[in-house]
């Protein structure tokens, strides 16, 4: 399993979620800058993603959608890029949205930093979601954020092999 750490710390309002890929820093990059390959692993393996915007560059809004399979409904998200250095560093804003991927209200905004590096032959990406208060980060962690994030972040190094 790609996860090799989880860490919450309410104090500091941030979410951290270490792991190890079986890949180089260039090919874990090269999944998060194309949309069709990231929407086959963000989110659960059971809740599959559908990127409608996709673009790695500062100011620009990334917009996506999961959709339950059993009922049909869809989750909205987005996220507005703040710093790209590809293939170590991406940072952008994340948010729920509604259908038309506005800020959904009363819904939480983390600030995200990725950052992956070459590490034991493979590539260590650390995932850290700072929330604007200790009761955000409450909200996501009752919404199931760790083990959603957990199931999606495992999935890549399969789908990276195949």
């Amino acid at each position: 399993m790609p996860v090799t750490d989880v860490t919450t710390d309410i104090a500091h309002c941030t979410l951290t979620i270490e792991a190890a890929f079986d890949a180089t820093v260039e090919r874990v990059w090269a999944l998060y800058a194309d949309p069709r390959q990231l929407e086959k692993v963000w989110g659960p393996p059971e809740v599959p993603a559908t990127f409608v915007d996709h673009n790695l560059t500062p100011g620009a809004k990334c917009t996506y959608y999961m959709t339950d399979p059993n009922s049909g409904e869809k989750y909205y998200g987005w996220w507005i890029i703040t710093e790209v250095d590809a293939p170590s560093l991406l940072t952008f804003d994340d948010g729920f949205g509604d259908a038309d991927f506005n800020p959904a209200p009363g819904m939480p905004i983390s600030k995200n930093v990725y950052r992956f590096e070459a590490a034991d032959g493979g590539t260590r990406a650390l995932y850290t979601s700072v929330y604007p208060d200790a009761a955000s980060l409450q909200q996501v962690l009752d919404m199931g954020v760790i083990e959603g994030a957990s199931s999606a972040i495992n999935q890549i190094d399969a789908f990276l092999a195949g």
